[in-house]
């Protein structure tokens, strides 16, 4: 958080993706000094160069206190199989993936989880961004929390199961969600109109998502039970769309006590 930490520990971050490019931003920020290590020479000069880091090419050469890997879930356990017997607190960053990864790997392992949604162009404040922390003993949670401390406001401690859980509810909060507007997009689209008509609709969503629960902040036809618009919004779509369509109404009007199928024909 902007602050220069005395006897900080050298860092490495492997990988050079969306995750790797802001941990790295936010790490170089925070004073530490930094290695970044990807299987592309070039993307991690490239992102080195940007924040002032330095570039390492071979990951046996790598030497770091901490090592975060911020690289695609399913390359976490081959990568953590790759350094076997390497000193060091050994970190990854993904939602899902059980600490139990580095078990019998690293002597000293855990995870930090930073629960946001993460494009390299796209600004983020780390401050802000919730961390969720779990380490193999009680003194190796203690250095992830202080370290997890110096890049954001909000840490907590959370088991893999419930890491699991937590990264689940992401998914329906921000993935799922973005898909939508995608497919809303293409509707408008069809008929010539631009994406940013929806923006005030957005943005009065999210407004409302923040004062008011998700259960009493819906609206729209499927939560009035208004059968007959949904009918004929279904008659207009095909393919994904109708399905999506069908299937969140279903379940709305399941959630509000309609009843959907009892309508149908």
């Amino acid at each position: 958080m902007d602050r220069t930490l005395s006897h900080s520990p050298r860092i490495a971050v492997i990988g050079s993706g969306n995750v790797a490019t802001h941990l790295a931003k936010a790490v170089t920020r925070a004073g530490y000094k930094l290695s970044i290590y990807n299987h592309r020479c070039e993307s991690a000069s490239r992102l080195a160069s940007a924040v002032g880091a330095t570039a390492v090419v071979d990951l046996d050469a790598l030497d770091a206190d901490i090592y975060i890997i911020a690289i695609k879930d399913d390359a976490i356990a081959s990568l953590a199989a790759s350094v076997a017997g390497r000193k060091g607190l050994w970190l990854h960053t993904s939602g899902s993936v059980d600490m139990k990864v580095f078990d019998g790997v690293v002597d000293s392992y855990g995870v930090l989880y930073p629960m946001q949604t993460f494009s390299k162009d796209a600004d983020v404040d780390m401050t802000e961004v919730p961390f969720f922390i779990e380490g193999c003993n009680g003194d190796v949670t203690r250095a992830i929390r202080e370290l997890a401390s110096s890049l954001s406001h909000k840490v907590l401690e959370v088991s893999s199961a419930n890491r699991v859980k937590l990264h689940i509810a992401a998914v329906f909060a921000c993935n799922f969600t973005n898909y939508m507007w995608a497919q809303s997009a293409d509707i408008l689209e069809s008929i010539g109109a631009d994406f940013s008509v929806m923006h005030p609709l957005i943005k009065a969503t999210l407004d409302k998502t923040l004062t008011m629960s998700p259960h009493d902040g819906q609206t729209g036809p499927a939560r009035r039970g208004d059968v007959d618009i949904i009918k004929k919004h279904l008659s207009m779509l095909s393919g994904v769309k109708h399905k999506l369509y069908e299937t969140l109404s279903t379940d709305i009007m399941n959630e509000y006590h309609h009843n959907l199928t009892d309508h149908q024909s």
